[in-house]
């Protein structure tokens, strides 16, 4: 995975921007914390992460389940595991078991039903409440390094 630009500019959040940017999520409405909290800990795409219906959050198996849109082919998934906590949260804001008793109609609606530019400014709207400065790093893609541990 590549850091930086050929600028040398970083592509990524810092460990401590990153601990900004979720306790930022905490002050935000409850949908936009969810959203940012899936993407800081799957680093998952915003798309993919749109794309997340009920019956893709495998709750008893601690996983979010992705379609991956970068093998520009349907039906290939991933299974990210999370912690339960992410779980507890998506169930309670996003009503997950009632929507998988209720049937297929609701447990094929996404989480998130709004459109990827409107989601890219909710989560850069918290990069700026957590006062992350302006560079290619401070966009949903800037979480996507979850495995590089970058110095604060």
């Amino acid at each position: 995975m590549q850091l930086h630009d050929a600028q040398g500019k970083r592509l990524y959040l810092t460990t401590d921007e990153r601990l900004a940017f979720m306790t930022a999520a905490a002050r935000a409405a409850r949908p936009v914390r969810t959203l940012c909290a899936v993407l800081h800990t799957t680093g998952c795409r915003i798309s993919e992460a749109l794309a997340l219906i009920p019956e893709h959050v495998d709750l008893p198996g601690k996983a979010v389940v992705f379609e991956t849109l970068k093998k520009r082919r349907r039906g290939v998934y991933r299974a990210v595991p999370v912690p339960p906590g992410l779980l507890d949260q998506l169930d309670l804001v996003h009503s997950l078991r009632e929507a998988l008793k209720r049937g297929r109609g609701h447990a094929e609606q996404p989480l998130w039903p709004c459109s990827r530019m409107t989601a890219w400014r909710q989560v850069t709207a918290v990069m700026r409440a957590a006062d992350i400065p302006a560079g290619m790093h401070c966009s949903p893609k800037g979480l996507r390094a979850v495995a590089v541990n970058c110095p604060g």
